[in-house]
């Protein structure tokens, strides 16, 4: 599992990427409006980690699936964004294309 720090990151990157302050993000992921910027930003800079229901509502609002936020290096973070992202053609050919590396 991805340490608080590397998770926090990639909270920050893909909140940055899509345009939202911390308190726009907390508030669309269902945060109470008073505390959503200081939830985010303790996220963030990974003093505490949201619990699976909080994640799974911010993975949605970014836009990402939540095993982007856990993938153990950069790397694999990038694949999970990239298939997620592709087309059924595209993910069928990846897969594909995957299994003839074993």
């Amino acid at each position: 599992m991805a340490s608080n720090w590397v998770w926090a990151r990639r909270l920050k990157d893909a909140r940055e990427a899509k345009g939202l302050s911390q308190k726009q993000l907390g508030i669309d992921a269902g945060l109470d409006p008073s505390v959503a910027s200081t939830r985010v930003n303790r996220y963030e800079m990974g003093v505490h980690r949201a619990d699976n229901h909080i994640t799974k509502k911010i993975a949605n609002v970014l836009d990402i699936p939540v095993s982007y936020l856990y993938a153990e290096s950069d790397a694999l973070a990038n694949i999970i964004l990239i298939f997620e992202r592709a087309t059924v053609e595209q993910k069928k050919f990846m897969i594909e294309f995957a299994n003839r590396l074993k």
